[in-house]
């Protein structure tokens, strides 16, 4: 990131402040958000995200402690982990700026500050946020991205911009919904390959009839349909990146098909017997794991050494932490400008629902979660109330064996009893036939 790409938000109750330091930086950076009033910044966050914060020490108080400052401070913290917090103040106190420091400020300053030395903060911040981590979101096609920030995700995005360049074969792993396809498309946006097709086929969905005819094209009068000749996948990718999604789903003659396609580097259209050189570059996803696909009863070890120079995993939702949130803010900016609503003030009830849901489904769960709720919301405030999590999802949950421990299985059920009864504790605990003491004590236990 660079000084002129860096979104900035200034958090002071003095509007001679706000006027100065906007004046001051607005020149320099993106863009720059002033608010007077502190208790705006979940909504701010909610709804932006910023590189940097600026936040003063003291609101209206009669006693300047800088209190209120470390409150504000934790608060954005959690709201936004990725930002930078600078904290200015009028008194100088050596002790407050230690605390900052400690509590996760980046910086400390005093007013009246220094121009230059707030400048210099500010792009050291943006510098060191920049040498430090890759970016979180490597560019895709238009309007679409890879949203997180989390340690897992990093690995993922170091990864990427490692392979991307290069023409390797890449195989990328993950659950159902955890965004294998966008990883795809990063990896092709990102390639030198780029200006060139990028073709996705859903091989798993491929009949044995229909998969030759599809990745490697037919001459007219080939079978009884084949009114004219049609290119293949392999030749429409020409150049580009051919993307074989559900590729731990093909049979066995189909992969037998696949690996001499790609070791020879041609291909056979069906009806013809004109070699048809292909240059691609192969990118295969699959939502099994290592383990399966090295079962040679299911999967050719020669294919996946052939597809498989350097595999990707990308983490199941549920251990990506703080990316929850920022995908959750994410898409409900998405569908607020789609269905022309919000923009929307996301409650603590909402939070602590979404946080205590599995999301077996993942990121795309999520976000058919989150579209649902921007619809139906009645107002600008997100409450439990809007949050309602598909009846599929949660009965393909409950039907996995999973872990079967007598802790796991007390948990989960208090689980689906409270998300029954939409949260009501006095409902639950009357349906588990405890007391309210007693739930309060298990959720305590199992930290929900």
């Amino acid at each position: 990131m660079i000084l002129k790409e860096a979104r900035i938000l200034i958090i002071d109750d003095d509007v001679d402040v706000l006027t100065a330091l906007r004046l001051l930086l607005k020149s320099m950076v993106k863009e720059v958000v002033v608010e007077k009033n502190p208790n705006q910044i979940p909504s701010l966050l909610g709804n932006n995200q910023f590189d940097i914060v600026i936040l003063d020490m003291n609101f209206n108080g009669l006693v300047n402690t800088g209190n209120e400052g470390i409150f504000w401070l934790n608060k954005i913290k959690k709201l936004s982990p990725g930002a930078d917090v600078i904290l200015i103040t009028a008194y100088g106190d050596i002790d407050l700026a230690i605390r900052s420091l400690k509590e996760g400020a980046s910086d400390f300053l005093v007013k009246p500050w220094n121009n230059e030395k707030l400048i210099n903060s500010v792009r050291n911040l943006v510098e060191k946020k920049s040498s430090k981590k890759t970016p979180k979101n490597p560019k895709l096609s238009e309007g679409t991205a890879i949203v997180g920030e989390s340690e897992v995700m990093e690995d993922v995005f170091v990864k990427l911009r490692k392979v991307a360049p290069t023409d390797a074969n890449i195989l990328v792993l993950g659950e159902n919904g955890t965004g294998k396809d966008l990883v795809a498309k990063a990896i092709h946006e990102n390639s030198l390959r780029k200006n060139k097709p990028f073709v996705k086929v859903d091989v798993g969905a491929l009949t044995s009839t229909l998969f030759e005819s599809e990745l490697f094209g037919y001459k007219k009068g080939a079978f009884t349909d084949a009114r004219e000749d049609r290119k293949g996948r392999f030749e429409a990718a020409q150049g580009g990146t051919l993307f074989l999604d559900e590729i731990g789903n093909i049979s066995l003659r189909q992969q037998a098909r696949l690996l001499t396609v790609l070791q020879n580097r041609h291909i056979t259209p069906l009806g013809s017997n004109e070699i048809i050189p292909v240059d691609i570059r192969l990118i295969c996803a699959t939502n099994l794991g290592l383990p399966e696909l090295a079962d040679e009863n299911k999967f050719r070890k020669d294919l996946i050494y052939r597809i498989n120079t350097v595999d990707i995993v990308v983490p199941p939702l549920r251990s990506r932490g703080s990316d929850l949130m920022l995908l959750t803010r994410h898409f409900l900016q998405v569908y607020a400008s789609k269905y022309q609503k919000g923009p929307f003030q996301i409650e603590k009830s909402f939070q602590n629902k979404l946080k205590s849901h599995s999301f077996p489904g993942n990121v795309r769960e999520l976000q058919y979660v989150l579209e649902r709720s921007v619809i139906m919301a009645e107002g600008d405030e997100l409450t439990d109330e809007d949050l309602v999590f598909s009846a599929i999802e949660n009965a393909e949950e409950i039907s996995k064996p999973g872990d079967m421990k007598l802790g796991t299985i007390e948990k989960n059920t208090i689980l689906t009893v409270i998300k029954k009864n939409k949260g009501n504790i006095s409902k639950s605990a009357q349906e588990l036939g405890i007391t309210r003491a007693a739930l309060y004590r298990r959720l305590e236990k199992y930290d929900l």
